[in-house]
């Protein structure tokens, strides 16, 4: 009996295995798997067709918060590892985004929660992700990876581009502020002061003019709690304190210090969009030349426009617009002109 159980489940990893794959040709993305502090890594490395091995620059995209799969299925097909078409990019970069820790590579939409957000069996997120959701992790398991990559043959090593948005941006920063192998900076929608900061504007935003809306001093409350048992890394819901602490470290100064390339670019509706600002009154009393604001006017958190009434208009993709701007913003660094 146990035999005939390990026969049907050796066909099953191998179907399931097979799948996989085809799924991620479907997609035109290869995928690369390192192990870093005993944990697998999953890469997806997105090339222009036929260029696989061709010398480019890396260009690294850092996602943001939450664990979700890098390849999320459906049954109108699978959508899209970045959040652009990788064409705009990948004539002159191979473009990579690793996983999130002990989240699966691949899963079908059916099988995960609000926003893709994936949970095992018994419906909790993976005990590794939670102890491992904090910058340190990931800036150093990221390090960890530019250097695989730039073992590879088909990798430039005279440029990378380290690219992230939101929660992303906190963790591109923060690779950009520790190695020297990081040529470039994009930090899209980031906080310079931190999650907390992030947390208090969504809450203000959200009162009214009545006594039982204050949502601004419930932000406060909650960090008034964090502070507390600020090394906590275990949480049945959400993020354990310990994340919320270490994302809410202020990088504002350490990012305004930076002497390469740095590409700051936000919405204007977006409740970071006044640290942004700040960000960039501090950068011109350094007198800094080294950077570039892009502010997106009247669009929110991912590029959405925004009306008058404050409600955001989806049918507005602008993702690609963004990535276009990156590829003439670093051309542009790159030949001297920013």
């Amino acid at each position: 009996m146990r035999l005939l159980l390990l026969t049907i489940w050796g066909i099953f990893w191998c179907v399931e295995g097979r799948g996989q794959a085809t799924l991620i040709d479907s997609l035109g993305v290869r995928h690369l798997q390192f192990t870093f502090n005993g944990m697998p890594v999953d890469l997806l490395v997105a090339s222009a067709k036929n260029e696989e091995m061709v010398p480019k620059p890396v260009l690294f995209f850092c996602q943001g918060s939450m664990p979700k799969p890098l390849i999320i299925n459906s049954d109108k097909g699978p959508y899209g590892v970045f959040p652009f078409k990788t064409d705009i990019l990948t004539q002159h970069y191979h473009l990579v985004i690793a996983g999130k820790p002990a989240v699966p590579l691949a899963s079908h939409v059916r099988n995960l929660g609000s926003n893709f957000v994936y949970t095992n069996q018994e419906g909790h997120l993976p005990e590794e992700y939670v102890v491992n959701n904090h910058p340190d992790f990931y800036i150093s398991r990221n390090l960890f990876l530019l250097k695989k990559l730039g073992q590879m043959s088909w990798v430039a090593r005279k440029q990378i581009v380290v690219a992230g948005h939101s929660e992303g941006a906190h963790i591109a920063a923060g690779m950009a502020v520790k190695s020297r192998r990081v040529s470039h900076l994009i930090y899209a929608s980031g906080n310079p002061l931190g999650r907390i900061h992030d947390i208090i504007a969504q809450g203000r935003r959200r009162e009214s003019d009545t006594d039982s809306t204050r949502f601004g001093e419930s932000a406060f409350d909650y960090w008034k709690t964090v502070l507390k048992d600020k090394d906590a890394r275990s949480a049945e819901t959400g993020d354990p304190f310990y994340t919320t602490y270490t994302f809410s470290q202020p990088q504002l100064n350490a990012i305004s210090h930076l002497k390469i390339p740095v590409l700051i670019m936000y919405g204007t509706k977006d409740t970071n969009a006044p640290l942004n600002d700040l960000l960039r009154v501090e950068v011109m009393k350094k007198g800094k030349r080294n950077f570039t604001f892009k502010p997106c006017i009247n669009c929110e958190h991912n590029f959405f426009p925004v009306y008058s009434d404050g409600t955001v208009d989806h049918s507005q993709f602008n993702w690609d617009k963004v990535a276009r701007f990156w590829g003439e913003w670093i051309a542009q660094s790159v030949n001297g002109k920013k």
